[in-house]
């Protein structure tokens, strides 16, 4: 029953989405039509002088009626729209009395048909009924071909209908869709500002920490009135510390717009710098911004624990391309406690580690370190 009494969406009901040949289609429709009857008139000897110039005017006012009807259904309005009816139903007995059969004829199909297509069912099957029921009774034609024809015209309105909300539906579907499109980029927008705000967190993070205690060892040498060289040797510690961090922030902003080396040639890069063996496993594969940055920075992260806590151990890098990821994995045979010494449990739960355990969970990874054997592992896996 919520069909029946619903009316046609307001898509439907008005010109969005309609293609422009069928815009014109439609518009020669209806001058083709308008000609048709004002050329029947001019013909007619029937009509001459002032009521030739009446029927005209007529047929003007019954074309006007015609279109406010058409917009007032777009604004969902029945009062009006009913009332609208009973005046072409009674405008076109009007031109039936006056002898002007053809225009009343014409005038009571359209409104079936515009009632048809335009109301809810409910109320458009008793409108239709009553226009084409005007023409069946006026035309006085047999019982079957007025059936056939009452028909005709109830079928042709319900078709019509049909077709409009067909492409008011697809129209909506259009919207929707690019709705989403806009959300999808407003989304990835923001997560592109995420990534660029957790790569800018993570480089400064670590250099201003570091940054600050060399410069609050300075503070403390200077308030004790050590030698000024070691006051300077922290202060430019410091300054150093600044200017690698902005490096590393450049590299990673550089690394999300995909601009950096691939990530095979930077850890094959890190692994000579640290004189430790690297080995790759597997055809290599493009990579995500994220996913190459992502191991980029567990590399870092694990070859600077290895310098800090376990110096002179043999460090080995293997990166892994399997089915559906990529795996890194950094192994040194010489940290003893090095969890203890580095501030790392067995679970990898250290400051710097931890951020990266974090960084592969947002990409549906894992991170595992921990002691393995008489040294220390850390494996990254993150799926492709």
């Amino acid at each position: 029953m919520t069909r029946w009494r619903q009316w046609p969406s307001r898509q439907a009901l008005t010109r969005q989405g309609v293609p422009r040949i069928r815009l014109l289609i439609n518009g020669g429709i209806w001058v083709g039509g308008t000609g048709w009857l004002l050329a029947g008139v001019v013909r007619d000897d029937a009509f001459a002088g002032m009521r030739r110039v009446a029927l005209i005017g007529a047929l003007a006012g019954c074309a006007a009626l015609l279109y406010a009807l058409r917009r007032v259904t777009v604004d969902h309005r029945l009062a009006p729209a009913l009332a609208l009816l009973a005046v072409l139903v009674g405008a076109g007995a009007a031109l039936h009395a006056a002898g002007a059969r053809t225009p009343a004829a014409t005038v009571w199909v359209v409104s079936a048909v515009l009632a048809m297509e335009r109301l809810p069912l409910v109320i458009a099957l008793g409108c239709a009924a009553v226009a084409s029921g005007a023409y069946v009774l006026a035309s006085g034609d047999s019982p079957l071909t007025e059936a056939v024809t009452a028909g005709g015209v109830l079928l042709g309105g319900y078709a019509l209908r049909l077709d409009e909300e067909a492409r008011g539906t697809a129209y909506l579907l259009l919207e929707q869709e690019r709705a989403a499109r806009r959300a999808e980029a407003e989304s990835a927008a923001l997560a592109e500002r995420s990534r660029i705000a957790r790569e800018i967190h993570d480089v400064l993070a670590h250099s201003l920490s570091a940054q600050l205690v060399h410069l609050e060892a300075a503070r403390l040498l200077i308030e004790r009135g050590e030698d000024s060289a070691k006051v300077l040797d922290r202060v430019v510690a410091a300054r150093g510390m600044a200017r690698d961090g902005l490096a590393e922030t450049r590299q990673a902003l550089s690394a999300l717009r995909g601009e950096m080396a691939p990530v095979e040639d930077f850890l094959r890069e890190s692994a000579a710098a640290e004189g430790a063996r690297f080995a790759r496993v597997g055809e290599p594969r493009t990579l995500t911004a994220e996913a190459g940055l992502t191991l980029r920075r567990v590399a870092q992260e694990a070859l600077t624990n290895v310098r800090k806590h376990a110096p002179g151990a043999r460090v080995e890098l293997r990166l892994s391309y399997e089915a559906r990821a990529v795996a890194l994995e950094v192994r040194d045979s010489g940290a003893r406690k090095a969890p203890a010494a580095a501030g790392l449990t067995a679970s990898g739960a250290g400051y710097g580690l931890l951020g990266m355990r974090e960084r592969a969970e947002l990409l549906g990874g894992t991170l595992e370190a921990g002691p393995d054997g008489e040294g220390f592992v850390v494996r990254l896996r993150v799926p492709l």
